[in-house]
């Protein structure tokens, strides 16, 4: 679906690699803090994600993702199924085109129960596939709200996440086969910690042609603390993140030096992947690191051109 008003639909269209970074709203109602770290990505990334509530109650991602436009940084909106029913997800939709946010990225959202707001009631009225076919067709179908259309919504950009680290591969290859059917027309890994798994994921998705219907963008993570890095380690097991990352953070003393040394495996993930046939380009997520995402960004040579 050709969508004139996005940049980043356009990117896509053109071939080129595509470098996105991600920005979680803060837990406050400050806008001056969300408009300052969106200057800091001005030219230097294609769209900057905003994620949607993604570690408990922070400021909503619409409203961030409004105040990153106003900076001159196109954004990605991120849309999770956990928190609304299909009332309120085609209502968000609607309200990012009038905001003229075109780009938005459908996924189901972290559970709850992993998260601070443990006790809080889920919806997960729809899920992200299905999330993915209604804002697709809804100038021409409104069947999911019981409207008939919503003339002149769309078109939109529209992405999805895929877990290429989850068992078994088989379905998570099925999974972004229905997302591209679907509309996405970009996706984005889990951040890739084990290359080798990546690597076998990413067989199987060449295998089947995937790469080609689909612009692929592969999430990448510097883990900058060690004890940080331990429990994000310890906390799943996906996505795997293999015992020699948390033990070279572990080696190395002082908040700078593990920094540092994160960065740098980083920027060896982006090695590694470079060159991967198909493969459109990098999501750099700071975890709220943005001077570590910006150093990534800038010793792997990505940025915007």
């Amino acid at each position: 679906m050709a969508n004139d008003t996005s940049e980043l639909q356009a990117r896509i269209d053109s071939g080129k690699q595509i470098v996105i970074a991600e920005l979680s709203p803060p837990k406050s109602g400050n806008g001056t803090q969300v408009r300052e770290r969106a200057r800091r990505y001005a030219g230097k990334v294609h769209a900057l994600g905003v994620s949607d509530n993604r570690d408990g109650a922070a400021m909503s991602a619409l409203a961030a993702a409004s105040l990153v436009q106003q900076e001159g940084v196109e954004a990605i909106l991120h849309v999770v199924t956990r928190d609304r029913n299909r009332i309120a997800l085609i209502s968000e939709c609607l309200g990012a085109q009038a905001l003229d946010i075109n780009n938005i990225l459908c996924t189901t959202g972290t559970h709850q129960t992993l998260g601070p707001a443990r006790s809080a009631k889920n919806v997960f009225d729809i899920d992200s596939i299905q999330l993915l076919q209604s804002y697709t067709r809804l100038s021409s179908d409104g069947a999911l709200v019981g409207e008939e259309c919503f003339e002149g919504a769309g078109p939109y950009c529209l992405g999805a996440a895929i877990s290429q680290h989850a068992d078994p591969i088989e379905m998570q290859v099925i999974r972004l086969a229905k997302k591209i059917e679907a509309g996405a027309r970009f996706v984005i890994t889990q951040p890739v910690f084990d290359i080798e798994r990546f690597r076998t994921f990413w067989d199987d998705v060449v295998k089947h042609g995937l790469h080609e219907k689909v612009a692929v963008i592969a999430g990448v993570r510097p883990l900058t603390d060690a004890v940080a890095a331990k429990a994000y380690a310890d906390s799943r097991p996906n996505p795997r993140v293999p015992e020699h990352i948390v033990e070279r953070l572990g080696s190395k003393k002082g908040a700078t030096e593990q920094e540092a040394e994160g960065v740098a495996l980083a920027v060896e993930t982006v090695e590694m992947l470079s060159g991967t046939e198909g493969l459109r380009g990098f999501a750099i997520e700071g975890g709220g690191n943005d001077r570590a995402a910006m150093s990534v960004i800038s010793k792997c040579g990505l940025g915007v051109s």
